[in-house]
């Protein structure tokens, strides 16, 4: 009796170790993520966005996007308004891995495309949070976020995928693919879009936008990194 409790003893503290030693690793990772993403103070990107929502005729637009630390993000069209989710301030993955306020769980490995990425599921310790949960995938080899997933209290839920070149040593991405339900998205106050059912019995915007997704494409020509962006660019 004795050595079988010696053994259960003994399997607990091996799982207890390993565990641990998961915990340490994953949070090592992100730690090395955040680290490349925190050289970034500001920028300003020039890039050429296109949106694709069923029910909206959203033409394709170059636009200008800015950030600043620590959660300050704006895309501006210089021709019109894009159609951008409120969701979409997490183009800025700080946001995502922002404070280290959350308790960071293994959840294996994967692929996108062909390259092997690390699963970390990321529970905000504050129970009030907005965000529910984020789940990272994460290229090992090149430190970067490739896919981001993002469920959250008021927004709903969004996706961001990420590819990279030559600004990868800041996190910053060439091109974001940002998908999230149209349900969840409401326009600005005294925003307006003409709308486009493509039907005849002229179902109305609400009901097509019932469990449809949308998307944007945001690819980046330019950056401008950390040569200060003024406050009054995000009023």
């Amino acid at each position: 009796m004795i050595r079988c409790k010696k053994k259960i003893l003994l399997v607990l503290l091996i799982m207890s170790g390993a565990f641990t030693a998961t915990a340490q690793d994953v949070n090592a990772l992100l730690a090395k993520v955040k680290f490349n993403i925190d050289k970034v103070n500001d920028y300003e990107a020039t890039a050429r966005m296109v949106t694709n929502v069923s029910f909206l005729k959203v033409p394709d637009a170059d636009v200008k996007v800015f950030f600043k630390k620590p959660n300050k993000l704006k895309i501006k069209n210089e021709k019109g308004i894009s159609f951008v989710p409120k969701g979409a301030v997490s183009i800025n993955l700080n946001n995502i891995l922002s404070g280290g306020k959350y308790t960071a769980i293994d959840a294996g490995k994967d692929k996108i495309g062909k390259t092997t990425v690390r699963i970390i599921k990321l529970l905000p310790e504050d129970d009030n949070a907005d965000v529910v949960l984020s789940t990272v995938y994460i290229d090992e080899a090149a430190l970067v976020i490739r896919r981001a997933k993002t469920t959250t209290r008021t927004n709903g839920s969004y996706q961001l995928e990420m590819s990279y070149g030559k600004y990868a040593s800041y996190g910053l991405p060439d091109k974001i693919v940002f998908t999230f339900d149209t349900k969840d998205y409401k326009l600005p106050k005294g925003v307006t879009f003409d709308f486009d059912d493509g039907t005849q019995n002229n179902r109305s915007a609400a009901a097509k936008a019932k469990s449809k997704n949308g998307k944007a494409e945001i690819t980046f020509s330019t950056y401008i990194i950390n040569k200060g962006v003024s406050d009054e660019v995000f009023k």
